[in-house]
Parts: structure tokens; sequence; C-alpha cells
């Protein structure tokens, strides 16, 4: 395994790099957890990092099978992913714009509950349907990777990048669901939600410009 790691050394650091630099990048992904985490609490914040691990452990299995290359050689098939993942956050963005304007004093100062189950499916649906996860995978099993590369490497190259969207994530979630913090936040719960609707709706309209790689 030592040699192994030698060997590919510089895979290694570009794959951990730019897992780290794709899991930092502001998206949906981020809006996501970051609305949950204020509006709906740690849990919620939780769960849906772990959803969208989930997800990006499909996009991961897909790649080392070798289904990256069909994607990128499918323009149906990436249309259909495209235009799914932005009426998906499209849906997302009009509920956050359409939540209730009022709240009494008791709602304000709150986290409003979020099964941990809706979390995780939301995570999971926010990940696998954004085309520009897709995209970043094509490039990482195609480009970076190079088609020499034992499985085992590739393997260990998904569960980089699997970790790395996990630790950012949860790190998120914990920082911004602090008690010391959150009754700021959930006292502008409405504003966050609206401004949250907006770069959701934002993101979704630029994801239908995205073109075939």
């Amino acid at each position: 395994m030592e040699l192994l790691i030698n060997t590919y050394i510089a895979e290694i650091t570009a794959v951990s790099t730019i897992a780290i630099f794709m899991a930092m990048l502001p998206g949906a992904d981020f809006i996501m957890v970051t609305r949950t985490s204020i509006s709906n609490g740690r849990l919620a914040g939780l769960y849906m990092s772990i959803g969208m691990s989930l997800s990006v452990c499909i996009h991961a299995s897909y790649s080392i099978a070798g289904l990256a290359v069909i994607i990128a050689n499918s323009a149906w098939l990436f249309l259909a992913i495209k235009y799914l993942g932005s009426a998906y956050l499209i849906y997302l963005a009009w509920q956050l714009l359409t939540t209730p304007k009022k709240l009494s004093n008791d709602q304000s100062n709150q986290t409003t509950q979020m099964s941990t189950f809706k979390a995780l499916r939301t995570g999971f649906a926010c990940n696998i349907l954004n085309p520009k996860t897709s995209i970043f995978f094509m490039s990482i099993f195609t480009q970076v990777v190079s088609v020499d590369t034992p499985l085992v490497m590739e393997v260990s190259y998904g569960l980089i990048i699997v970790l790395a969207h996990f630790v950012w994530y949860t790190s998120v979630t914990l920082i911004l669901s602090q008690q010391n913090i959150l009754p700021s936040f959930n006292r502008q719960k409405q504003k966050i939600d609206k401004i949250a609707g907006v770069i959701l709706m934002i993101i979704a309209i630029k994801l239908t410009l995205v073109s075939h790689p």
C-alpha cells in the first residue's frame, strides 16, 4: 500500500486539493446546509450533510465504474440531469420564497423542526441532481486520474472526495448551529429564507446554461 501511495502521490495530491476546493465552493449545497442549520437546527443540518455525502458516494461509484465517460459522451443524459437539477432547485427556492410572512415572537426565536428523513432526502437530491457535481467527477476521473490507476487507488480517491464534502458541510453545520449565535439567526429566519431562495433561483437559472462538457 505504501508503494502505491508513493507511486500515485501526485494524483492523490491533485484529487485531494480539487476535492477540498470543490467542497468549499459556494453553491446550492452550501446554501441549503447553511439555511437548514440556521432555520432547522443542528440535527437537520447534520442529516442534510449526510445526505449530500451519500450522493457524493453515488457520483464516485459511477465514476469508478466508468459511467462518467458515458455521461460525458451522452448529451441527452447530461441534459436530463441538468434540467432535473434546475427544476428541483427552483422548487426548493419557491418553497423558501413563499414561506409565511408573519411569525409570532415565540416562533421567530425558535428553530423550525424538520424530520431527519426529509433533511437527508433533500440533501441527497440537491447534490445528486447537480450537473456541476457530475462535471466535477467527469473531470477528476477522466482527466486527473490515469487510465492505468488501479481500482484500490480510485476507490481511495472516491473516499477522499466524500470525506472532504462530509467534513466541510458538517463543520458548517456545527459552526452555524451553536446555541450562542442561533437565536440571532432565528430572529432573521424570514430574511435568510428569502435570500437563500433568491440565490437558489439564480443558481438554478445558471445551471440551465451549463454546457455539455
